[in-house]
């Protein structure tokens, strides 16, 4: 009888965090709740809770609860949590590349792994009834470069359209490759506003990054007012151009390099239209 009682209150109190709204929680917050219940009495009910489906542990410590429109897949979007999660993490963070490029209409196909950016130490990869997320690791985080986008379960982080671009140059081999980029970018520039493309922004992304991201504006995209945008901003800001590959780890000897740019043309990019 004892032990319906608890499976009875916890399973009431998660449900009263659903019908306000919350879609998560932590072991924490479940021993503050109910200080008389044991650690294993506790760790009974949270057993239950999951074998029923109404939690799934996503982290250790940490708990998602699925709603019934989430009950077949056993899991909620990454999109709906990953806000909720990274603050239990205690990291900055935005979600970016494919899944920031959906927001803005330009994810081309619908992207099949999540990637969030965050700070050092690295996180392990989180992966969880079908769903991936992968954390690639930043010095820090660039706060003016990020917008808040509203989901079903409040507010995520996401880049800016510009910050998206360029980490899709730069972690192009997490995307697919330089022609998937590519097209992308060809989607993604009808959401960058040249005037978002300014000193600070420059200063904050890395050199060949930026030269590789606008010879493939000028020369794959025909984007020029993004491109020459982005020149006049890099030239401003005093940044020196030094030969760098198009394609990286890829031999760039005997290719001509872009005289702009400074990228030396050791692929030819194909935009999937």
């Amino acid at each position: 009888m004892a032990l319906e009682i608890e499976n009875r209150k916890l399973s009431d109190w998660v449900n009263s965090l659903l019908a306000k709204g919350k879609n998560a929680f932590s072991l924490t917050e479940v021993k503050k709740e109910f200080p008389n219940l044991s650690d294993t009495a506790i760790k009974r009910s949270l057993n239950r809770l999951s074998v029923k489906g109404n939690i799934v542990s996503i982290l250790k410590g940490y708990y998602l609860i699925i709603p019934p429109q989430y009950a077949s897949r056993g899991i909620l979007p990454p999109v709906l949590f990953i806000d909720s999660l990274m603050k239990f993490l205690q990291r900055p963070y935005y979600v970016g590349l494919l899944n920031a490029a959906s927001f803005y209409g330009a994810a081309h196909q619908q992207p099949q792994e999540f990637y969030v950016f965050t700070t050092l130490p690295a996180l392990l990869t989180t992966k969880r009834k079908g769903i991936k997320i992968n954390y690639i690791s930043k010095k820090e985080i660039p706060q003016n470069l990020l917008e808040k986008r509203k989901t079903e379960s409040g507010y995520i982080n996401i880049s800016s359209a510009e910050l998206t671009a360029s980490d899709l140059v730069q972690f192009e081999k997490r995307i697919g490759g330089l022609d998937r980029a590519a097209t992308v970018l060809n989607e993604l520039a009808e959401a960058i506003k040249p005037e978002q493309i300014n000193e600070a922004f420059v200063k904050q992304i890395p050199v060949k990054t930026l030269q590789r991201l606008g010879y493939l504006f000028e020369k794959a995209c025909a984007k020029d007012r993004i491109s020459t945008r982005l020149y006049e901003q890099t030239q401003k800001a005093g940044l020196k151009f030094f030969r760098t590959p198009l394609r990286l780890n890829t031999a760039s000897n005997d290719f001509p390099t872009d005289a702009k740019w400074k990228v030396i043309i050791n692929t030819e990019i194909e935009i999937d239209e």
